[in-house]
């Protein structure tokens, strides 16, 4: 795969980990990727972990070097690089880049897999050219990234552009047409508090949501494809959706002058919520634009690979 990265610093291998697979690819030079292969994530095991990687750089690179760059499901607190995943807790704890730079004997760079992708959406993808991109990553939960004049914003802990957690969803809301308010409770989240945008922005919180407003179980593909067709009662789910998920985005626009809002993940396919989603937005704003604010992102699959291909040539 090529894309238009520049950068002086030669080749490296990316790693995209998550829960089920680690996928190998390898940047010759910066603007190209060639994907190399996979295996399946120990996910409870730090030794077959670390094999793992090992393995697949036996593999394809016992005669190079080149540094590895990590795009993994979880958290890298910058100020020790110790990690936390929920979905592959056996790195948890570890300091990565230096635990894993003395046993694969290279150079190791970890990156939050939503902030890997936002780095290749604000240089390569739907971002590119400026200034400020959010990613808002709408996959099976929620999550995001913050890029600035193409380098990440890495918060405390490691926590910047998380707009998927914190209490702050909307309990009451008036819609349009409607005399009473609509109640949503604050939904148990993953994290430990109750009414994050997690609970209901991604695809298992869409079948969350209209569980609740209709005492029924369908799959999100079901219930976006319903609403696209007007069906009463996906039409009602999409439209509460809209209204919960407007409000938090709006406010980090807001918050991050970011002019442009790139959306990864599965829901990212879902043009026409993503479409209506960027009106609900827009009117929500500050800044007043015609212009597109929320668009899918360009990077389907290959986003955490190359966003983890940049960083580690700004980081060498």
């Amino acid at each position: 795969m090529q894309y238009s990265e520049t950068s002086n610093i030669n080749p490296v291998f990316a790693a995209d980990v998550g829960g089920s697979f680690i996928r190998l690819a390898f940047s010759p030079k910066a603007g190209e990727l060639v994907s190399l292969d996979k295996v399946t994530t120990p996910v409870d095991d730090w030794s077959g972990f670390v094999q793992a990687l090992k393995t697949l750089l036996n593999k394809h690179g016992r005669d190079h070097q080149a540094p590895l760059a990590l795009s993994i499901a979880g958290l890298i607190d910058p100020a020790d690089g110790r990690a936390f995943s929920a979905n592959i807790p056996c790195i948890n704890g570890h300091q990565l880049d230096k635990e894993l730079e003395q046993h694969l004997g290279r150079r190791v760079v970890a990156v939050n897999d939503a902030d890997s992708l936002a780095l290749a959406e604000a240089g390569e993808g739907a971002g590119r050219g400026h200034r400020v991109v959010f990613c808002a990553v709408l996959g099976t939960g929620v999550g995001g990234g913050l890029v600035t004049d193409g380098r990440l914003v890495r918060g405390a802990g490691g926590i910047a552009g998380e707009w998927g957690h914190g209490p702050i969803l909307n309990t009451m809301l008036e819609l349009e047409g409607e005399t009473t308010p609509l109640y949503i409770p604050r939904f148990s989240c993953g994290c430990g508090q109750k009414g994050c945008v997690d609970t209901i922005g991604g695809a298992r919180g869409i079948e969350r949501l209209h569980s609740f407003l209709h005492g029924e179980e369908r799959d999100s593909r079901t219930i976006v494809t319903g609403w696209e067709r007007d069906a009463e009662k996906p039409k009602r789910t999409i439209e509460v959706y809209l209204h919960l998920m407007a409000d938090p985005l709006a406010a980090v626009i807001n918050i991050t002058g970011a002019s442009i809002v790139p959306v990864g993940g599965g829901l990212a396919t879902a043009e026409t919520l993503i479409h209506a989603l960027d009106t609900a937005v827009r009117s929500r704003i500050l800044r007043r634009t015609d212009q597109r604010v929320v668009v899918s992102g360009r990077f389907r699959n290959e986003g955490g690979l190359i966003g983890a291909a940049i960083s580690a040539r700004q980081l060498s």
